[in-house]
């Protein structure tokens, strides 16, 4: 009951993972749920750890974890569920894996209306090929859903390419605008938190107080095009924080030897969220030379604490990412490209300051956590 003795509405959530496991679409979960108080939410999501309880509640997430422990988990998931409670809605994040345990629970309760939502990040030829031989069903997944919400335009178009002709509405994820905030007239110190100083931070990670600092923050797949990054490291010799961890750690860090840049790249691994920002204060320029991409949440946060971004023209990346605008674009898998453009931006200081400016001012409009929740929540709303 809510303090006025209205009835919350019992929502059941379809997630692959959940936290501690950090990505947009877990952090996305996590922001909206905690701003829907009117709302109550369970998820039924793959343990994927022996470490990992099987029950917990998060924030307002009942999260209900299924499974041994292991990676296989993701694979047993979608036919673990034994699912006694009645719900008003049911909410899948992403098609692969949630969306099969969304599409079990819709046919076997038809009744409960299904809002899918497409998170996808990886190649979309890469998944179809994944699902080729069981393509019926996992269409099945689109053209059961009640409504379709996707976190880009691009995400939305392949929907309708599945044949989706439902209610389908892009609402994209957001930032936490505050906390990735920093103080616009000077970058000494961080507005709002005055033990933080700029110079303190770069002495810490061994860093020269005159040298420029290069980001990336993803995990380490072929995807996001790390590898180009660092290749673009050999002609200009910048300070390169590798931010993230994935299956291609270790070539990367081979590849970052080879080249002799061991002293201008960092690889610093996994970081919490929370600590994310002090790594984004310090930065001049934020990489992310992608193959694909569902959104890029990271380059948001980016653009929510000042840094001025690069990025390829690929999957939801133009949805905010315009040219001379709010960040430069590069070429795909071309280490010239990257090079010349993280040059342009560390040279031209008039064009660093506008891209900052507009890059803050549109997340700040179009990207922050509540007027997210107030979308999804009149999703929610619409279909119970």
């Amino acid at each position: 009951m809510t303090d006025k003795g209205i009835v919350k509405k019992n929502i059941l959530i379809f997630s692959i993972a959940y936290l501690p496991f950090i990505g947009g679409a877990e952090v996305a979960v996590r922001e909206i749920t905690d701003r829907l108080g009117d709302f109550e939410f369970d998820m039924l999501t793959a343990r994927l750890s022996p470490k990992l309880a099987r029950f917990e509640k998060i924030g307002n997430v009942n999260v209900y974890r299924l499974g041994f422990g292991s990676a296989l988990d993701k694979y047993m998931f979608p036919l673990s569920l034994n699912i006694k409670r009645s719900y008003a809605l049911s909410w899948a994040i992403m098609a692969a894996y949630a969306g099969f345990a969304g599409l079990f629970f819709k046919l076997a309760r038809p009744k409960i209306p299904f809002l899918l939502t497409l998170q996808e990040g990886d190649p979309l030829p890469e998944i179809e090929k994944k699902v080729r031989f069981i393509r019926p069903i996992f269409k099945k997944i689109f053209l059961k859903a009640d409504h379709i919400q996707a976190i880009s335009n691009f995400l939305a178009d392949w929907a309708r390419k599945i044949g989706y002709k439902g209610d389908l509405s892009v609402v994209s994820n957001g930032v936490d605008t505050q906390k990735f905030k920093i103080q616009p007239s000077s970058r000494a110190q961080v507005e709002g938190n005055s033990k933080f100083k700029i110079a303190d931070f770069k002495e810490k990670l061994k860093i020269k107080s005159e040298e420029r600092v290069i980001i990336t923050v993803s995990r380490l797949v072929k995807k996001n095009g790390v590898e180009d990054i660092i290749k673009a490291a050999q002609d200009l010799r910048f300070k390169l924080l590798i931010i993230g961890k994935g299956e291609q750690e270790e070539y990367l860090k081979d590849l970052t030897k080879k080249l002799n840049l061991e002293d201008n790249v960092l690889f610093l691994g996994e970081v919490s969220h929370k600590d994310l920002p002090q790594y984004l204060w310090i930065s001049d320029v934020f990489v992310r030379p992608s193959l694909s991409e569902g959104l890029g949440n990271a380059f948001l946060e980016a653009m929510a604490a000042g840094v001025p971004a690069i990025g390829t023209k690929v999957g939801g990346i133009p949805d905010f990412l315009r040219e001379g605008e709010t960040g430069l674009f590069c070429e795909v898998q071309n280490p010239k490209s990257i090079a010349e453009k993280i040059e342009t931006l560390l040279k031209d200081k008039k064009l660093r300051l506008r891209l900052v400016e507009n890059g803050r001012k549109l997340v700040e409009e179009k990207y922050n956590w509540d007027s997210i929740a107030r979308q999804i929540e009149n999703i929610f709303k619409k279909l119970t």
